[in-house]
């Protein structure tokens, strides 16, 4: 006597659950030009390496001798694996099962998925596809009843964005609950011409009066611009590629220091450009992301936070938007001690009536504060324009920050340029040519405004040669990693 039996019966429902919702539903989701969500896990983990649980679940049928006839898993998928050789856990939404529909799943195995992640202090990658909320309005007909709106388990989610990584990707249409898994993430993707997201879809909508197709409502150039995703990808296996990237430059878990990583450049290397990156012409803009793309880096193999004004917008003004990405990517870096670096370029907080309505101030605030409360290593590289509150904001006025300026550096309660006629309004229209009195008050100024003067009074610490700003980033990364401390921050990161 043996459990043969018994375990041919499980081989045949894990085959079963193999199956998904059915070769005529697996070749309508490749026709899409989309993966399966068991090639997606295939593709993104190691190989070999993913470790299902509750596989065998889902709705089954039985004949009258209450033997297995049939069996349709729950269209949601996860386990544990390892990426680039560590641990994670891996979650997606089987579309070829109703779409991803929550009427479909089991609600247990996306709490278990997301409680794992949380004990087990592992990164989690959420693959989403679907609206994994309530269910469809044909659920009110299969169950006979309404539900009345829950979301069990979103207590996970919001307690492992204070305590690990999590990654989602939207894979495809993406409404209701999938749509805010996908916003509930320190990195999220979406895939161009194939992804789409929205609160709900274009039927749904269309009773509004808005006859929209998938893009026009939440496609990724939207959804991009307006900073519910944070990057798009012309492909899923870039997308997966991304998603690793992403998470080699973070600890596992708060309870862990993001590892030091391969050191390939060298530490002491100059970069000549830098000593004319800025034009002497203050009108002139240029191009920030020449200078550093703004995100995570290393320096000398330490994962930093690098964040940089961009002065081909605005100026560098700081808008509302741009408020709501500084706090939240402070937010990440003080989470997983990652020290910040900031390439500053702030003239201060846009103005104008467009700012005023879409309460710049308020959210200026917001930032301001996400900054003052960080304690992970801080260095600031003052590159032109630091004015007014905003400019203020770049680094904790309360902690040490070791801080450089280049010789570009312009600094002050307000620029010169549209403050002088105000300032001089009595003088210049005393003055026989007020276009050369001007001149003269500005040019007055601009000597007194000299960062060396500043220096003087050691107002600024330090004003150094551009080209030697790596090695004294190198310098920094070096002298603060032994400082960084593991553990929960005070401020845990909300979705």
């Amino acid at each position: 006597m043996d459990w043969q039996k018994e375990m041919d019966e499980l081989r045949r429902r894990e085959e079963l659950a193999e199956q998904l919702g059915g070769p005529e539903r697996v070749k309508r989701q490749h026709d899409g030009g989309r993966y399966t969500i068991r090639e997606r896990i295939a593709k993104l983990v190691d190989a070999s390496t993913f470790h299902e649980l509750g596989k065998i679940a889902g709705r089954a049928t039985y004949d009258e001798h209450n033997d297995l006839e049939s069996l349709v898993p729950s269209n949601f998928v996860f386990g544990r694996a390892t990426v680039d050789g560590r641990p994670v856990v891996v979650g997606g939404d089987d579309f070829t099962v109703r779409g991803g529909s929550a009427d479909a799943t089991i609600k247990g195995k996306h709490t278990m998925c997301e409680r794992m992640a949380h004990d087990l202090r592992l990164p989690l990658i959420r693959l989403v596809e679907g609206s994994g909320g309530g269910g469809s309005v044909k659920t009110i007909e299969t169950t006979g009843r309404a539900n009345v709106p829950a979301v069990d388990g979103w207590e996970w989610v919001v307690a492992n964005m204070g305590t690990i990584p999590r990654v989602a990707l939207g894979l495809g249409s993406v409404a209701g609950l999938g749509a805010a898994h996908l916003a509930a993430a320190h990195y999220s993707i979406m895939i161009k011409e194939k992804s789409a997201l929205f609160v709900a879809g274009p039927p749904v909508v269309e009773r509004l009066g808005q006859k929209l197709t998938k893009n026009e409502l939440g496609g990724w150039e939207i959804q991009l611009k307006a900073g519910a995703v944070d990057d798009a990808v012309d492909t899923e296996d870039e997308a997966f590629a991304r998603a690793r990237r992403f998470l080699s430059y973070l600890p596992s878990s708060v309870d862990e220091l993001p590892a030091r990583g391969p050191r390939t450049d060298e530490p002491e290397r100059r970069e000549p450009w830098l000593f004319e990156a800025i034009p002497h012409d203050v009108r002139k803009p240029y191009k920030m992301r020449a200078i550093v793309i703004t995100g995570f880096a290393r320096l000398d193999g330490w994962p930093v936070a690098l964040m940089a004004s961009d002065p081909l917008f605005y100026g560098g003004a700081w808008t509302a938007d741009t408020c709501q990405k500084v706090e939240r990517f402070v937010d990440i870096a003080q989470t997983f001690h990652l020290p910040v670096v900031y390439l500053v370029d702030c003239p201060g907080f846009l103005i104008g009536r467009d700012a005023e309505q879409t309460g710049t101030i308020k959210q200026g605030v917001r930032a301001m504060s996400a900054i003052w409360q960080t304690t992970v290593p801080w260095c600031a590289v003052i590159v032109r324009n630091v004015f007014g509150v905003a400019g203020a904001a770049h680094r904790n006025g309360s902690r040490y920050c070791t801080r450089y300026a280049w010789p570009s550096g312009r600094w002050g309660s307000l620029p010169l340029e549209g403050g002088i006629e105000a300032a001089y309004r009595a003088e210049l229209d005393a003055a026989p040519d007020p276009k050369e009195k001007l001149a003269e008050i500005e040019a007055r100024l601009t000597k007194l405004r000299s960062p060396f003067r500043s220096a003087e009074t050691f107002w600024i610490e330090e004003i150094i040669d551009p080209r030697d700003t790596r090695p004294l980033l190198c310098e920094f990364a070096n002298l603060t990693a032994p400082l960084r401390q593991p553990g929960p921050s005070v401020h845990p990161m909300r979705p």
